[in-house]
């Protein structure tokens, strides 16, 4: 009787954990913000912070500018309800009549108020272009890379466009001028938007992009570069290392028991 009244009383708080809503429990959001350029990239815990019960885009960027902005959300950012439902009014500092551009997961979400979850990508921006709205929304494959010293990094940039029927769809963006912490190098898209990159030492790096043609909306992709593995301690040599140690060490001691005989 008592085990089954532990194991209700376990059932119970089991229950009660799980009953916790989601908005309370926060998330883990990476969340990018540029301005021309990359204002700041970085993954931030999000919780319900506009109490709506609903842990959305709005409380990312929320989040984002409380850790990074100096002075905070209440100095850096600010919403609006409006006709169209939540808008943006201020970003990274910026107030310049609502003329901003916002993606999740490199894709279009319905307003500030669409709900995001763990490992979720927010991306904000200001336009640079406030009259002919010409920034485009681009992205690589991949967020983050790992490679070694002099490795090929494999890249592919996107826009973000849309059709006759103005559908969104995804354009490859040629010509575009690699950057590595800020710094242009030679690696330029092709055609289909494809790229190369080699970083000769090893660190942490923001690979982005430029263009003479477009109106770039700077892609993120973090690179976590190591140096080189010592060939001299690879782990093949470590077993042929062992391998020739235990030949070796069983030779002598068999000369040692031919000369004690």
């Amino acid at each position: 009787m008592k085990k089954i009244i532990r194991i209700m009383i376990v059932l119970a708080m089991l229950f009660t954990l799980c009953a916790v809503p989601m908005a309370a429990q926060g998330v883990e959001v990476t969340v990018t913000i540029a301005n021309g350029d990359i204002m700041v990239h970085d993954t931030v815990s999000v919780s319900d912070a506009d109490g709506d019960g609903v842990i959305s885009i709005a409380d990312a960027l929320y989040a984002a500018h409380e850790e990074n902005y100096d002075g905070g959300a209440s100095a850096g950012f600010g919403t609006e309800d409006t006709q169209w439902g939540i808008s943006l009014m201020k970003l990274w500092g910026v107030e310049n009549g609502g003329s901003y551009g916002y993606q999740i997961n490199n894709g279009n979400p319905m307003s500030l108020a669409d709900p995001v979850k763990d490992g979720d990508y927010v991306y904000a921006y200001v336009y640079t272009d406030t009259v002919g709205f010409s920034d485009t929304y681009t992205f690589f494959n991949e967020l983050t890379v790992k490679a070694t010293e002099g490795q090929s990094i494999d890249l592919t940039l996107s826009a973000a466009g849309y059709d006759e029927n103005w559908a969104p769809i995804t354009l490859p963006v040629e010509g575009a001028v690699i950057t590595v912490n800020g710094e242009k190098t030679e690696f330029v898209t092709d055609a289909e938007g494809k790229v190369s990159v080699k970083i000769d030492e090893a660190g942490e790096y923001t690979i982005s992009a430029v263009s003479e043609t477009m109106t770039l909306v700077p892609p993120v992709c973090t690179a976590t570069v190591t140096a080189e593995s010592n060939p001299s301690t690879s782990d093949s040599d470590m077993m042929i290392f062992a391998v020739t140690a235990i030949v070796a060490i069983g030779a002598v001691m068999m000369i040692r028991k031919k000369e004690c005989k």
